[in-house]
């Protein structure tokens, strides 16, 4: 299933107007898909690459997400994390159709439609606590029936507030039929996710894309908002902050395991997407992995 194609997921409100789910790493409920419901998103373990939309972005354990009805969306943890995972997301879906009602029966919850509009695009609730962010999670998993419902209304409007929020998406991308252009600029980028280490040239992307290089650079950036060589390097430098935080390999090994084979080249992409060097990049990324959870206020 290409990564660009989401896989359409139905999900089941005939007797619950709100569904909880939680996961660990690797299951195939990860994966590229997208559904009519919001999704509230709590990262809890691990670190990788956020796929919303057309936003490609990293992840850490505490970020937090609001995606809009029927936007594409995976989180995929980066390979160097290699041991499974028993709690990896946990998650609420909720519908468009429910949210107005009650919005229509108490006028006072209009104020999160706000929210909800900027959720079609894909939001993140960057420096929201994660542990006060758990605690209502909890709160939504472990109640039924109304206390459920007003432990999520209560998040809901805690979210509401929270000043920094995120947009990611600049357009949804849309299902479409399997031998469009789009599926075969996704069967590129599955290709560029898997084998992010191989030479893959503009040339050799275009002919498997079956296009000619000035048509492939157009529809790759079309139809995932980001320029090829842009797209590859980004997917090649997040490979290389997973391996400087997990790892002891040299910077000079990570460069190439990465897909480098110039490490002054690595050092100057590295530097201009990341605003550091890659071992102030490990240096800083240990220091926070070494941070406890805040505690709720």
């Amino acid at each position: 299933m290409s990564i660009m194609i989401p896989k359409i997921e139905v999900v089941d409100r005939t007797t619950r107007s709100i569904r909880y789910l939680e996961h660990g790493w690797p299951t195939e409920l990860c994966r590229w898909h997208a559904h009519e419901e919001y999704e509230l998103h709590l990262v809890v373990a691990t670190r990788g690459k956020a796929f919303v939309g057309d936003y490609i972005g990293d992840f850490e354990a505490g970020d937090l997400f609001l995606t809009g009805p029927n936007l594409p969306h995976n989180w995929i943890t980066d390979k160097v994390w290699t041991t499974p995972v028993a709690v990896r997301d946990m998650l609420v879906q909720f519908s468009h159709e429910s949210f107005e009602k009650l919005a229509e029966g108490f006028p006072e919850f209009g104020e999160v439609r706000k929210m909800l509009t900027l959720a079609q695009s894909g939001v993140q609730f960057e420096g929201f606590n994660p542990t006060f962010a758990m605690g209502h999670m909890e709160a939504i998993r472990n109640n039924e029936g109304p206390e459920r419902i007003l432990a999520f209304i209560r998040f809901l409007v805690r979210l509401n507030e929270h000043a920094e929020k995120k947009v990611l998406s600049v357009s949804k991308l849309v299902q479409v039929q399997g031998g469009s252009k789009h599926a075969r600029i996704g069967a590129v980028v599955d290709h560029i996710v898997t084998n992010f280490k191989e030479d893959f040239s503009v040339a050799q992307a275009a002919e498997m894309a079956g296009m000619t290089q000035a048509t492939f650079a157009r529809n790759f950036t079309a139809v995932t908002g980001h320029k090829f060589v842009e797209f590859l390097t980004s997917v090649r430098i997040g490979q290389a902050c997973s391996m400087l935080y997990v790892s002891d390999q040299t910077i000079s090994d990570i460069s190439y395991e990465s897909g480098f084979r110039n490490l002054a080249n690595f050092n100057r992409h590295f530097l201009k997407m990341k605003s550091m060097t890659p071992s102030e990049y490990r240096e800083t990324a240990r220091k926070d992995l070494a941070k406890p959870m805040e505690t709720s206020p």
